[in-house]
């Protein structure tokens, strides 16, 4: 299977090209693409790839745009930090649409929903359900938490932010008071808004109004000053970086 990746964060590239690899040994990645110019160029002068991984924000615009310039038939497994696409990507040749951090098990998954597919996969009603349902499931307004005896709820939009402290989940509260979540990270991940609240790296997801400064850190990440102030080192993940400005940047 000849595979084209569109991404334009290396980490994130190489570590999709790894899982690949994982999947089969088969699988040839054809080129590495992290800009809509880049990618009219390649299709304009190289045949179509059996399958198209396609990151939606690159250096310079989302790869929608490149359907603006040139008719790609090729099928395309999106992959992006937001789900807000979804709707749009599926006006496209799209078999999938993975979230990031990409899991293994959803890469596969998606995969074999590739390889089941007709061959126009944009007609598969099916797949289009499955994201439409996705994308229309409310997401959580409030969380049931235990206080000794007692049991109350709490309000997501009043939580600044969760965090994984070695293995024990909390909602951290604007008003300073933490609470203890029945939840793993990557479940509240799919759960919470992701407009108001981002994933910044395996322990800690923010909310927009928890930033408080924002500094240069080494090795091209980012360190977050939180309030309420917590007694760690909050860092952006060096593949996350991008993400994490866009998102700021809505």
């Amino acid at each position: 299977m000849k595979v084209l990746i569109f991404e334009d964060e290396p980490l994130t590239g190489e570590r999709l090209v790894k899982l690949l690899e994982k999947y089969s040994a088969e699988i040839e990645v054809l080129n590495i693409i992290e800009s809509v110019k880049q990618g009219v160029n390649w299709f304009k002068s190289n045949p179509k790839p059996d399958l198209v991984f396609m990151d939606i924000q690159l250096t310079d615009g989302t790869s929608f745009e490149i359907f603006k310039e040139i008719n790609i038939d090729a099928p395309i497994i999106f992959t992006t930090a937001y789900d807000q696409y979804a709707i749009q990507a599926f006006k496209v040749n799209s078999v999938d649409y993975l979230l990031k951090p990409i899991d293994y098990a959803d890469l596969e998954a998606a995969i074999h929903k590739f390889e089941k597919l007709s061959p126009k996969p944009e007609t598969d009603n099916s797949i289009y359900k499955v994201l439409l349902n996705h994308m229309l499931k409310p997401h959580k307004q409030r969380f049931l938490v235990k206080i000794g005896e007692q049991l109350k709820h709490i309000n997501t939009a009043d939580i600044a932010y969760f965090i994984n402290d070695e293995g024990v989940v909390f909602a951290f509260m604007q008003n300073g008071k933490r609470y203890m979540l029945d939840y793993t990270i990557e479940q509240l991940d799919k759960e919470v808004d992701p407009l108001a609240f981002f994933r910044i790296n395996r322990k800690f997801i923010v909310s927009l109004p928890a930033i408080n400064q924002i500094h240069r850190y080494f090795n091209s990440r980012l360190k977050l000053k939180l309030k309420p102030e917590i007694d760690t080192d909050i860092i952006v993940s060096r593949e996350r970086v991008n993400d994490f400005k866009a998102w700021l940047d809505k």
